[in-house]
């Protein structure tokens, strides 16, 4: 009965209208929800308050489960063939994108890991390099274009392990990034359920349904956990470590996929085709502009000022936003929007050559940081006994 229900709904109708699938998943986390935010408050598995948190009372931090849950269960009774998908390695339907699948289960349970139990960064770490051996290597999800950086361009064969390498820490600085703008309510899924439209649109058009499904059914995930958190005052409850750690990870399949699928296009000459990308890596990127830009800008600011760039402060955007007095809801608001620029400005550069557009969004994004350091520094000087209190006190939850 349920592979009727399932051949019936997937080839049929989802197979024509892979945006369904968002309801489902909506559905579904919207379903399950009330009972993950019991079990957390009767496990004790709540966000522990301290100098550096703004919530007050029990709020759960195993917000991420419920998004895993209802993502897997969702994109796995949809997947047409089940499971299988393109990894644009080969041009065929790769029975190793099994793997992918593995990965993000364990990187689910790493994070989850540390909301419960609260591990060292160096253990986390291991687990995410792990995650991403499985993903990058036994999954063969990676990069096997560079686009003339490096004087090199197809590294599919001799450079191989240069191919595997750059994959690897693009998989650790993505999962990470998005942990790391995870600081204000609704921020990291407001920009995770940007880049998931923007995707399962990109892929629906592209007829790779597998990957269009995995975005749609990962934005429903999010946008019941977007409400709880951001709309839910008596209700609310945090996507730890297990949520913003699974994001990362599917975002960087996404970004993975778009550039593969650009490269068989004009390896197979498709160039004239109308979803090809010229600058696709730009585009790519453009889709988590604000969190890889403000990892950057933070690491080099603590070097600069003689500290680790893996000590943690509160110099990110975000922190920087909250001090000149806006809300939660207005700093994602406005993050959301900056990055959504960001994605426009790459859309429009499209058929440009990739370091024209890609000086071009760092000048924009330079041109935005300079402009926010400006409008900081003065409020500090009108306002000098307010960053002495925030640095007593703290504001805000990273």
């Amino acid at each position: 009965m349920i592979d009727f229900i399932r051949e019936e709904i997937g080839v049929r109708l989802v197979g024509q209208y892979p945006w369904i699938t968002i309801f489902f998943s909506f559905l579904l986390g919207g379903f399950l929800m009330p009972f993950v935010r019991k079990m957390a408050i009767r496990k004790n598995l709540v966000a522990r308050t301290n100098r550096r948190t703004s919530h007050v009372g029990k709020v759960p931090n195993i917000g991420g489960m419920n998004i895993f849950f209802t993502f897997f269960v969702s994109f796995l009774f949809f997947a047409i063939p089940p499971v299988f998908f393109t990894t644009f390695t080969a041009n065929e339907l790769d029975s190793k994108s099994q793997f992918v699948l593995v990965g993000l289960l364990c990187i689910f349970f790493v994070g989850l890991m540390d909301d419960m139990l609260e591990i060292s960064a160096r253990k986390k770490f291991i687990g995410e390099l792990i995650v991403a051996f499985i993903i990058v290597v036994m999954g063969d999800f990676r990069f096997t274009y560079f686009y003339g950086m490096f004087s090199l361009s197809d590294v599919s064969t001799e450079f191989v392990w240069l191919s595997y390498a750059a994959s690897i820490f693009l998989f650790l600085l993505l999962t990470n990034a998005i942990n790391l703008i995870d600081g204000v309510d609704g921020l990291a899924t407001g920009l995770g359920i940007l880049a998931c439209l923007f995707y399962g649109i990109y892929f629906q058009l592209a007829d790779e349904l597998n990957l269009s499904l995995m975005a749609y059914t990962l934005m429903g995930a999010l946008t019941v956990f977007f409400i709880y958190n951001v709309f839910g005052s008596r209700r609310k409850i945090f996507m730890g470590d297990s949520g913003s750690l699974l994001l990362g990870s599917v975002i960087y399949i996404f970004i993975v996929s778009l550039c593969q699928y650009n490269i068989s296009l004009e390896k197979c000459g498709q160039m004239d085709a109308p979803l090809f990308m010229n600058a696709a890596p730009v585009v790519a990127f453009c889709t988590v502009a604000v969190p890889l830009f403000d990892t950057f800008r933070v690491m080099v600011t603590r070097i600069k000022n003689g500290r680790s760039p893996f000590l943690a402060d509160k110099n990110h955007v975000h922190h920087l936003l909250l001090e000149l007095g806006l809300t939660h809801r207005q700093v994602t608001l406005v993050l959301v929007l900056v990055n959504l620029s960001f994605i426009v400005l790459g859309l429009l550069g499209i058929n440009f050559h990739n370091w024209m557009i890609g000086c071009i969004v760092v000048a924009y994004a330079c041109a935005l940081t300079f402009l926010l350091w400006r409008v900081v520094d003065d409020h500090r000087l009108r306002h000098p006994g307010l960053l002495s209190e925030k640095k007593i006190n703290g504001s805000d939850k990273k």
